[in-house]
């Protein structure tokens, strides 16, 4: 019988998807099942993105330019440039979403065997990406206790070897809502100058930043043109999730033509999608004004009922929408899956990622899990009831 490769079989699963059978057999029992698991966020996608495909559906979905539509990159160099990042249409590619992106990033910056440092816990498909790549994800460990704040440069300098090729961040940060600062970031750009590696930022949560603090981008740190590289995405900004939009930017002008060469590959992004970006910039400001208080009211709303679980340790989150908590429970995975077969309250439950996929490093987080604050602030708080009546009697079974 022929094998899958070995590729295959090392591609790790999803920790934020693989207990959807679980919660679909609970649906099916008659649960109503809280999804705390995954950033869906619930806010509208904005009218003007909408509109603009209802009102110019082409009569031909013709391939567009492997880079994207020229229109469109030129007005997404402009929204950059309104928020002080400096960069040209030709420093922008659109990818198939902020994955393929990464992808892409990966492909054009490392060879199978190659190493890329991240501090953990990350993005869990970064590792899938890794994985895909031929490369190898070299954590450094942050903890709950500092609230997941970037770890010392000595602990990335004593990882760095020949392969190394990149750090890579995500800022704000997903799973934790971590906020790099200014300082944090020049630690970085220093690093990677002296090592001569890339460093590669996931920011598609760019505006989601809480408590009057700021994002900074690795394009606004001068010296490091040649080594920066940006991960970004329309899916979280305008709660566009499913339009699979995203782009890659560099002004690594080397970096950038093997990219193309990766888009080309595939042709070209998503046209109706495409177009729905381009008219998504339009986006008036008060739209976010709205969206990140709302936010932040639920992080309030979570943070604090999950403080008053007895036993549960919690990081405030500087932004995303996203926390870790620290459970008193012996093992987040089983609990996880305990909560969509076994457990119910008033007919409800919830589901939440266990945390332990995302590290990379083993028997780290097991009783951790993710919350994703997309839900609307009374379900947030049933959730919480819910999550407080279920670690009781899951610790009395």
């Amino acid at each position: 019988m022929p094998k899958v490769s070995i590729k295959g079989q090392q591609m790790p699963e999803s920790p934020i998807r693989k207990l959807v059978p679980f919660s679909e057999a609970a649906k099916q029992r008659g649960l109503k099942v809280y999804h705390l698991n995954i950033g869906q966020p619930d806010i509208k996608t904005p009218e003007v993105a909408l509109n603009a495909v209802k009102n110019n559906i082409p009569e031909i979905l013709e391939y567009s330019h492997s880079a994207g539509f020229e229109s469109y990159r030129k007005k997404l160099a402009n929204y950059y440039q309104q928020h002080e990042i400096q960069v040209d249409k030709a420093d922008i590619i659109i990818t198939t979403g902020g994955s393929e992106a990464l992808l892409f990033a990966m492909g054009s910056t490392m060879d199978a065997g190659d190493e890329i440092i991240i501090p953990e816990p990350f993005y869990a498909n970064y590792n899938g990406f890794s994985v895909a790549s031929g490369v190898n994800v070299v954590p450094v460990i942050s903890t709950i206790e500092n609230g997941f704040a970037l770890p010392p440069i000595a602990d990335f300098e004593k990882l760095i070897t020949p392969k190394t090729k990149a750090i890579l961040i995500c800022n704000p940060g997903n799973p934790t809502g971590y906020l790099y600062t200014e300082e944090e970031m020049q630690q970085l750009a220093e690093l990677v100058k002296k090592h001569d590696l890339f460093l590669i930022a996931d920011e598609v949560y760019r505006e989601f930043t809480y408590d009057g603090d700021r994002h900074y981008s690795v394009m606004n740190i001068p010296g490091i043109e040649e080594h920066a590289i940006m991960i970004d995405s329309v899916s979280k900004r305008y709660s566009m999730c499913g339009a699979r939009i995203g782009c890659i930017v560099s002004k690594n002008k080397a970096v950038m033509s093997a990219a193309m060469k990766f888009a080309q590959a595939r042709l070209s992004p998503p046209t109706l999608a495409q177009i729905a970006s381009e008219a998504a910039l339009d986006t008036p400001k008060e739209y976010f004004d709205e969206v990140i208080k709302e936010y932040k009211d639920r992080r309030d709303t979570l943070i604090k009922g999950l403080s008053e679980i007895e036993g549960v340790k919690v990081a405030t989150p500087k932004g995303a929408f996203y926390c870790i908590a620290k459970l008193p429970v012996d093992d987040a995975d089983k609990f996880a899956q305990w909560l969509l077969e076994s457990f119910e309250f008033n007919g409800e439950t919830v589901m939440v990622a266990p945390a332990a996929g995302f590290y990379s490093s083993p028997n780290v987080g097991t009783t951790e899990i993710r919350i994703a604050y997309v839900l609307k602030k009374e379900d947030l708080i049933q959730s919480i009831a819910i999550l407080k009546e279920a670690i009781k009697q899951y610790n009395s079974k």
